[in-house]
């Protein structure tokens, strides 16, 4: 581990070095991307020289053990042991900061949300998780924008599409990816019966212009009228676009915006997303099938947790953890069960790089 630990104080140095160099700091792309290094390395090195100085006064009170008065052996053996607890402890949490990152973590997310199995009231439970998330993002401080919705029949979405903004928004919400499973008695239920319905979800990270080059010859684009509340633009005007990429024959559909342009662009925005998901997801489950992972974000059919109100609890079946708070859940407070899959992966993570 110390070698791994002074390879990354010397890259450290010469990011440092680097970010002073004018012709780095007078390009903007440059600068960035060292900055955002410097920035990762930063926590590294910090907790390094912490640990360095254990390092060494520990050595210090080994000799002062060895060949120092009585008064001083019995200080040192008194600061040895502390010491000792807090080199595993430091330890601990430079394994932590060693573990390798998805280089995806830190992109905005495409969030997905869709009625599974349950007619009416998957719809309605679609639209819960999505109020959920929405919570969620709204207490993080993100910016989360509906990009593309169908209403339910009797309420909730048959589909929602959001985008959602901030620091580290995929790396948190990834595990969120999978079917949802509510137990309740609906509202449409007059005798009062529990019903079992689904909602999937599915969180991808979003692309940039520059992760997918996608040709305009490539592209199929139909117009079509808005559908929703009516009203004199939605009657009169084919605002609403469907795109169809020809080579892989993904379709995206928009109809948020006020004109032909905007939903063009949302729905290209959409449409980069997905394709490069499915590179990413390709990726992902070669990562999975290698190390089996509970917790993994490779497939998208798995049964992951299940909402269940009689009882009042969460259960996430990957992990085994059972949350006896359901309205503050659905309400967003989703962050322990965010962190405990977080550490389920990590954990997986040190196991498998022996860190």
């Amino acid at each position: 581990m110390i070698d791994k630990l002074d390879a990354i104080k010397g890259r450290f140095e010469q990011v440092s070095l680097a970010l002073t160099n004018p012709e780095i700091v007078s390009d903007n792309k440059k600068f960035s991307k060292l900055s955002k290094e410097y920035r990762q390395l930063e926590k590294v090195v910090k907790a390094y020289d912490a640990y360095r100085k254990l390092l060494d006064a520990l050595a210090f009170n080994k000799e002062v053990l060895e060949s120092g008065d009585d008064e001083m052996r019995e200080l040192a053996k008194e600061e040895t042991e502390s010491l000792h607890q807090q080199k595993e402890e430091q330890e601990a949490a430079i394994r932590n900061l060693l573990i390798p990152k998805d280089p995806q973590d830190e992109r905005n997310a495409i969030l997905e949300i869709r009625g599974g199995t349950g007619g009416d009231e998957a719809s309605l439970f679609a639209g819960d998780l999505l109020r959920m998330y929405l919570r969620y993002c709204e207490n993080r401080g993100w910016s989360a924008n509906l990009m593309s919705e169908t209403p339910g029949a009797v309420g909730g979405y048959k589909e929602a599409v959001v985008e959602v903004s901030g620091d580290d928004v995929y790396g948190t919400l990834k595990f969120e990816s999978g079917v949802h499973r509510v137990q309740r008695v609906p509202a449409t239920e007059a005798s009062g019966r529990v019903h079992t319905s689904a909602a999937t979800v599915a969180v991808l990270p979003e692309a940039d212009e520059v992760d997918v080059e996608i040709r305009d010859a490539d592209i199929k684009m139909d117009t079509f009228r808005s559908s929703g509340a009516g009203g004199q633009h939605v009657n009169k005007t084919e605002s609403a676009v469907r795109l169809t990429h020809i080579p892989t024959g993904t379709v995206v559909e928009c109809q948020e915006g006020r004109s032909q342009h905007s939903n063009r662009d949302i729905a290209m925005k959409m449409l980069r997303t997905r394709i490069y998901e499915a590179a990413v997801r390709k990726h992902e489950e070669a990562i999975a099938s290698q190390r089996k992972s509970l917790v993994s974000t490779g497939d998208r059919s798995a049964k992951i947790r299940t909402y269940n109100y009689p009882q009042g609890r969460i259960t996430d079946h990957r992990i085994g953890m059972t949350i006896y708070n359901l309205d503050a859940f659905m309400n967003g407070d989703i962050q322990e069960m965010i962190e405990a899959l977080q550490f389920a992966e990590n954990a997986e993570k040190l196991k498998e790089g022996g860190i």
